[in-house]
């Protein structure tokens, strides 16, 4: 391909070996066609050789649930909230999973990612995701037997917003995967995905990274999701695929999305800061993105590091971007695939001469519990506001409760403490005369339980 290359620091080394990328993810809207054509032929490929798409839909079966069973005691991926929450990995689990899979896909193509499907937004079943020459053509070729729309239980807008407002960790994570925000893609779409088996439809993955996004823009705003257990299933440091042994996954080490250097871009814009380039899981990190690329904020490249920025449209670095001597850093613009007709593309065979089409024996369909009654067992902070604060802050409660506030600095040092009866609003008043910083907001109910714990900033 010709390229116009905009900036090169350091002439980029000749790589030998396969080349993995790290992740720009965007909606399955905002994907280029040269991005549908190569994921999709991507997702075909593997199923050949060790195929990995049957192992992690089996693995994620096998180990779906026990609550019901004979047995328990036994390790499980799902509904262990909010009875069990020494044993919940939902959210963490499913992140390296589709991690997993995404690195797979890169070792075929570096510039693809996965995308995701914003279902409170995309619910009809003529939206380009289900096109043939998009994820349409798995469902016969494969099949999975769809029936999309059946089950019309998608979540709105407004459920997304809803969990943001929720400040504890386990009962976000609940709500999430119990409700329709998780359960709605399941269910809406059919065939295998209401079911154990669901990662055998490769919409599977476009689905839970957008229940990954969603977890990613809650912990930006609460910072606090924290998980009892130091290991999860399948990568527990025993498991092996291909001949590779995983290694041990904390799940306390990945509630950032940067640990994998993945970025979710929304509406023209994938905003890459606060990361450092390290090349742990590829020899060259890629950041692919039709639109707008812009790096700063304390965006490291250190001194032999590879990376490359690569867009259609624009790359933009800001002040906090730096390429330290030493490392190999490339700015691309991609004249190549600016294109916007799904003609102009050479379409491979690979996805018609290899469909590998699944058993029709699918497990019986998950139990959906509902779950609206998860917020009254305890307040949650519906809104903390304004924030940042000059001489006040109120905090309004989902419930009336009797509790204290206490206010630390970032030195761990109480500077306040309040006690309210009960009420949903609690105002903190005559903060003007506190220092420009972060503090530290801890409400406390009247057996001495923590109940939440809310960061902000005084001007």
């Amino acid at each position: 391909m010709n390229k116009n290359y905009l900036l090169t620091f350091f002439v980029s080394i000749c790589l030998t070996i396969s080349c993995y990328a790290q992740s720009i993810r965007k909606g399955f809207d905002e994907m280029t066609d040269y991005e549908i054509s190569e994921l999709v032929d991507a997702l075909y490929l593997l199923r050949e050789g060790p195929d990995l798409m049957n192992d992690l839909a089996t693995f994620h079966g096998d180990f779906f649930n026990f609550d019901n069973t004979a047995d328990p005691t036994r390790l499980d991926l799902h509904f262990n909230l909010p009875d069990e929450p020494e044993r919940e990995i939902f959210l963490a689990w499913h992140r390296r999973m589709i991690f997993e899979l995404e690195q797979a896909m890169q070792d075929i193509n570096p510039e693809i990612s996965l995308a995701f499907w914003d279902s409170s937004v995309y619910q009809s079943p003529l939206d380009a995701l289900w096109d043939e020459d998009f994820l349409g053509s798995f469902d016969t070729a494969w099949a999975l037997n769809r029936n999309l729309g059946a089950d019309n239980r998608l979540p709105t807008p407004t459920d997304v917003t809803n969990l943001m407002t929720i400040n504890d960790f386990f009962v976000f994570s609940n709500i999430l995967e119990r409700q329709d925000v998780h359960r709605g893609g399941h269910v809406w779409t059919g065939g295998a995905m209401p079911t154990p088996l669901s990662p055998r439809d490769p919409v599977f993955y476009f689905h839970h990274s957008f229940v990954d996004k969603v977890w990613h823009e809650w912990e930006t705003i609460h910072q606090n999701s924290t998980f009892m257990t130091t290991s999860m299933l399948r990568y527990d440091g025993t498991y092996t695929f291909d001949g590779e042994t995983y290694s041990l996954v904390d799940p306390n080490d990945i509630t950032d999305t940067r640990v994998y250097g993945v970025f979710y871009a929304e509406n023209g814009l994938a905003q890459l800061d606060n990361y450092i380039v390290s090349n742990t899981y590829n020899p060259e990190e890629v950041f692919y993105y039709q639109f707008n690329i812009e790096a700063g904020n304390n965006f490291l490249i250190p001194a032999g590091t590879v990376s490359r920025f690569e867009s259609v449209n624009e790359i933009n670095l800001t002040p906090g971007f730096e390429a330290v001597p030493g490392s190999s850093f490339q700015a691309v613009i991609d004249t190549d695939n600016a294109i916007s007709s799904k003609q102009s593309l050479a379409v491979k065979t690979v996805r018609k001469s290899n469909p590998y089409p699944y058993s029709d024996k699918l497990f019986e369909p998950i139990v959906w519990e509902e779950t609206d009654d998860l917020l009254n067992d305890k307040p949650v902070i519906i809104a903390a506001h304004p924030n940042p604060f000059t001489e006040k802050i109120t905090i309004n409660l989902n419930k009336r409760t009797d509790c204290a506030i206490e206010v630390f600095n970032m030195m761990g040092m109480k500077i306040r403490e309040e006690a309210f009866q009960n009420t949903d609003t609690l105002v903190i008043k005559n903060l003007y005369g506190l220092s420009s910083g972060f503090y530290v907001i801890r409400v406390i109910d009247g057996d001495g339980e923590i109940l939440v714990v809310k960061r902000v900033i005084k001007l």
